[in-house]
C-alpha cells in the first residue's frame, strides 16, 4: 500500500486520485463492482452504507445512503462503461446538491501483482468542484482506500 494522492488544481474543475494497493487488479476491481464487497470499504468509518441499488454494467445505475449521527448523505449516478478489470466510467452526484453531477473515469493497472488506481472526476464547475473539495471528501477517500487495503488483505 502507499499513500493516497489527491490533486485539485486551483481554478480547474477537476480532482485526481492516484492509490497503490498490493493486490491484483482483478480483487480491486471486483471490490469496486460487487455491492457486498463496496458497502464493506466505501466512505469514511464513522458512517454507515446502505445500498439501495448498485448494477455495475454499461447502462446500470447505483443509489446509496451513508448515515451518521448528524444525518443522512444520499448519492447516486449511473455506469456508462465498465470494463472488466480495467476501468469504469461513471456519474456522481450527492443528492443534497442536485444537478451537480461529476463524471469519473477509473482505471487500473497492475505490475509485479500489486495494482495503481487513477481516478479523474471532472464537475460542472470549478464552484462545484471546490464545494466537493470543502465537504470534507479527503478524509472519505483516505478512510475508505484503508478499509479496501484491509478488505482486500482479507479477501487474500
Amino acid at each position: 500500500m502507499t499513500g493516497t494522492t489527491i490533486t485539485a488544481q486551483p481554478g480547474t474543475p477537476f480532482i485526481e486520485v492516484t492509490r497503490e494497493f498490493a493486490a491484483p487488479r482483478s480483487a480491486v476491481f471486483r471490490a469496486y463492482t460487487e455491492p457486498d464487497l463496496v458497502k464493506q470499504w466505501l466512505g469514511p468509518r464513522d458512517l454507515e452504507m446502505e445500498i439501495l441499488e448498485y448494477d455495475a454494467r454499461p447502462g446500470g445505475s447505483y443509489r446509496y445512503i451513508h448515515r451518521a449521527e448528524r444525518g443522512e448523505f444520499h448519492f447516486r449516478g449511473v455506469f456508462h462503461s465498465v470494463e472488466d478489470g480495467e476501468r469504469i466510467i461513471q456519474t456522481f452526484e450527492y443528492e443534497g446538491a442536485p444537478g451537480e453531477v461529476c463524471l469519473e473515469t477509473m482505471t487500473l493497472t497492475e505490475a509485479d501483482g500489486r495494482t495503481r488506481l487513477h481516478s479523474r472526476s471532472v464537475f460542472p464547475s470549478v464552484e462545484a468542484r471546490d464545494a466537493m473539495v470543502d465537504s470534507g471528501m479527503e478524509r472519505g477517500v483516505v478512510e475508505g482506500f484503508e478499509q479496501l487495503d484491509e478488505l482486500l488483505a482479507k479477501e487474500g
